[in-house]
């Protein structure tokens, strides 16, 4: 008799492997759709069976889509989701440090902090909106008339549409932060301060590199958050336009996979963001190890 026991799957097993595969498909099956639907020829339309395989949309795509310039609210889109990430992780990573000890008002701010996650988007950004509207309305008031011929408006990329995303990112990255620094140990600190590190020196060297995976997770979270968020920028970006804003424009509009080659498009760029999130996540954890005694 053989010494290895034959194992068999319980008798639950193929029922929650199905679920489960189904809830895949269900999750990314869509987005798969729009991939290959992206690549068609000429010919091709908005649905099966896929006619010819070409990157013809994707080209149609650079030239233009009608009036929209989707270039210009690519770059937008970009550059909105850099400043996010960097706002996101400086303050998150700051507020982590400041919450290690106890704050006069510390738990107010908290729940200030997170209750837009409890809001409706919609809601937050109808309300960013009209305040950046009184604040129009308080600037014109003291302006005066030659004044107000250079004066458009508060609502912009970097003001409004910035708080609205903010709102989004920083509950997230403050939750992380507060994970990461619960289970940190300070004996780490200690030692450092023992051999005369400075408080700076001991954040660069010692605590820094042991939370850069989680600080490298709040950065990605920041982007991606940023790059498909619509409902707390509708009312808030001004008389701009952020991508997916444009690509929900383009959904009633634009008949033709150019608008599954735009799909395509952004979600790459969330990949490869990802990917590189990632990348970096796992070579700053290899090297932590490495370091340690």
């Amino acid at each position: 008799m053989s010494g290895r026991i034959s194992e068999s799957r319980a008798p639950g097993f193929w029922p929650l492997a199905l679920v489960f595969a189904a809830f895949v498909l269900f999750m990314y099956g869509p987005m798969l759709t729009i991939f290959v639907l992206s690549f068609q020829g000429p010919e091709g339309g908005l649905t099966f069976p896929l006619r010819g395989l070409s990157l013809h949309w994707f080209h149609k795509l650079a030239e233009g889509l009608g009036t929209v310039d989707i270039g210009a609210a690519f770059r937008r889109s970009l550059l909105l989701g850099a400043v996010v990430m960097g706002l996101t992780v400086v303050l998150s990573v700051l507020a982590g440090l400041a919450f290690r000890k106890k704050l006069r008002g510390g738990n107010a701010l908290f729940y200030v902090t997170v209750a837009s996650l409890i809001m409706p988007s919609i809601i937050v950004s109808l309300g960013i909106g009209l305040q950046f509207r009184l604040l129009d309305t308080g600037i014109k008031s003291v302006l005066s008339e030659s004044m107000l011929e250079n004066y458009g408006t508060a609502l912009g990329l970097m003001t409004s549409a910035l708080g609205a995303h903010l709102t989004w990112t920083l509950p997230f990255g403050l939750l992380i932060m507060f994970a990461v620094f619960n289970r940190f140990n300070p004996a780490y600190e200690e030692a450092a301060r023992d051999l005369g590190a400075s408080p700076w020196q001991t954040f660069r060297h010692v605590v820094l590199p042991l939370i850069g995976p989680s600080v490298v997770g709040i950065g990605m979270f920041g982007f991606t958050l940023s790059w498909d968020e619509i409902a707390r920028t509708s009312q808030a970006i001004g008389d701009v336009n952020t991508l997916p804003l444009e690509l929900q424009g383009l959904t009633s509009t634009v008949t033709t996979p150019a608008i599954y080659a735009l799909g395509t498009v952004t979600t790459i760029v969330s990949f490869m963001v990802m990917g590189v999130a990632v990348g970096l996540a796992m070579w700053l954890g290899r090297r932590q190890k490495r370091s340690t005694p």
